[in-house]
């Protein structure tokens, strides 16, 4: 114990500290990452929480020991339940278990059968005709979702569907105000509506989706199912510059490390965007270069014809 309380102390005296609890970093990186899925800046959260910015950074780092009811109000921030930052929901029965035995240290590509088998099991899978008649893009903002979709739509006549108007049809105000006046949760109700009104309306479409519609497992896995996902990809810098040419820094408003909240945004979303059936690059492209590759890949994979060849 002497010796334990040297060493402690020396490490203060060179500026190292106490060495950190492996616990309570594993639990600052799960909030750290869930907090960039959701794409909310620390601030952001630290306000929705009700605790100091500074708190929040301290448990991201592994340094702060917060109170349950700490962590349970950073959950509530983090549209999640307090088991899924502590832990995980396979711990809560002996079924998921037993699941989680088979699953563990599986590749992604074992995981992604699985899935797929569970899906076949219970009925959900969409019919994969009318998968290729409904095509949603995915991606952060400034990948070109719109402006590629409005194109591909036109194209194929089908119908185009900016979901984010979808949803403030439903909720009959504007985004903005369904943030300040329900709060993030009720988005994410009037998000799946607006989906599941859309896939049910039109049988051809063209869905452009807002870049955080995979933070709500649910709501993506019902887009999974019933369309074929392209993720429109783009460099971080393009995907900046865009937004910029557009007017709108969200959801980076009032921070100064801009292009550090999107990397950290894009690395927590990347590999549910992953799951995407397709996947294009639009750097490096002009518009016409970008939609013709776009317009090749959907053509192709949906077996129709290209007259423009």
């Amino acid at each position: 114990m002497k010796e334990e309380a040297v060493s402690e102390a020396g490490r203060a005296v060179s500026g190292e500290g106490p060495a950190k609890e492996p616990f309570l970093v594993t639990l600052g990186e799960r909030i750290r990452t869930l907090r960039a899925r959701r794409g909310l800046t620390r601030k952001v959260t630290a306000s929705a929480a009700g605790i100091s910015e500074r708190h929040l950074a301290n448990l991201e780092l592994g340094t702060g020991n917060a109170s349950i009811l700490v962590l349970q109000q950073v959950a509530q921030a983090l549209q999640c339940s307090l088991a899924e930052i502590l832990g995980d929901v396979t711990t809560s029965s002996p079924e998921w278990l037993l699941i989680r035995e088979l699953l563990e240290g599986r590749s992604d590509a074992d995981l992604h059968r699985a899935r797929n088998a569970l899906t076949e099991l219970f009925g959900s899978r969409g019919d994969s005709n009318s998968r290729l008649s409904r095509i949603a893009l995915v991606g952060l903002r400034g990948a070109g979702k719109s402006t590629l979709g409005r194109m591909l739509a036109d194209d194929l006549g089908y119908t185009f569907i900016e979901l984010s108007r979808e949803i403030e049809k439903v909720a009959g105000c504007s985004i903005v105000e369904i943030h300040s006046l329900y709060g993030a949760n009720a988005y994410r109700r009037y998000e799946r509506r607006a989906l599941e009104e859309t896939v049910q309306i039109y049988p051809e479409v063209v869905i452009a989706t807002p870049g955080g519609l995979v933070s709500d497992v649910s709501t993506f896995n019902l887009l999974l199912t019933h369309c074929y996902t392209i993720w429109l990809q783009a460099d971080p810098e393009d995907h900046m510059r865009r937004v910029v040419a557009q007017g709108d820094f969200r959801p980076m408003s009032g921070s100064r490390e801009a292009m550090e909240d999107l990397k950290r945004i894009l690395a927590g979303r990347a590999a549910f965007y992953a799951k995407a059936d397709a996947r294009y690059n639009t750097s490096g492209h002009s518009l016409e270069e970008a939609f013709t590759g776009l317009r090749t890949l959907v053509r192709n994979a949906a077996g129709l014809m290209d007259w423009s060849m």
